[in-house]
């Protein structure tokens, strides 16, 4: 089944096995910590202290997002700034605010998250679709390429403006309310609560690549 039938079905399961299928993308090596992330615990976050918030966006975060070695690499480079310059607690400060967030306000969170040194607009989403998976989606360039091949999409002509490789936050806030509406009607048409923004983007991830 391709995206566009995906997107159109009403067959409960066939958006099971479209959810279940990104696992199979999965590197080998990436699964426990997909797995890891994938049931992460804000309360977790909340109880870091500054070194601890680095250590997890460094090991963990960054890792899981740039699978890449090379993205990694260049990636982490920026973040371990704060490290390397005793400004921890700068980097602190943005988890708080990430904590005391407003999901509904998905540009500010978009804009506290990009805050972080190494995070565009897709690593933003990233962080956030861990940390509130009801409220936000992982928006990246396979997002965008699984979207146009949606036909009859109401936000079509913009999604074909968007740089996929570049995402900006207007972008960010487009994408999210796009997958945010489609877990809903999902949720509305399965009689389920099950649906979320970033099961969304899961299965979309699979289609984009």
């Amino acid at each position: 089944m391709n995206i566009a039938e995906l997107w159109y079905s009403i067959e409960r399961s066939d958006w099971e096995h479209a959810l279940e299928r990104y696992w199979q993308f999965v590197q080998p090596r990436n699964l426990e910590l997909e797995r890891a992330l994938d049931s992460l615990n804000v309360e977790r976050l909340r109880g870091l202290s500054a070194r601890g918030w680095y250590d997890f966006l460094h090991g963990e975060y960054f890792r899981w997002k740039y699978t890449a070695p090379n993205r990694y690499a260049t990636t982490t480079i920026q973040l371990k700034k704060y490290l390397d310059g005793g400004e921890l607690d700068e980097l602190d400060h943005i988890r708080l605010q990430l904590l005391s967030l407003d999901c509904s306000d998905i540009r500010r969170g978009l804009v506290t998250a990009r805050n972080i040194r190494g995070l565009g607009t897709a690593g933003a989403s990233g962080l956030l679709s861990l940390m509130y998976p009801r409220c936000f989606a992982t928006v990246d360039q396979f997002v965008v390429k699984a979207l146009r091949l949606v036909p009859g999409l109401p936000a079509a002509d913009a999604v074909a403006m968007m740089n996929p490789d570049n995402l900006g936050i207007s972008d960010g806030v487009l994408l999210i309310r796009i997958l945010t509406q489609k877990a809903n009607d999902n949720n509305r048409t399965f009689g389920t609560s099950m649906w979320t923004p970033r099961k969304i983007d899961m299965v979309l991830w699979t289609y984009g690549r």
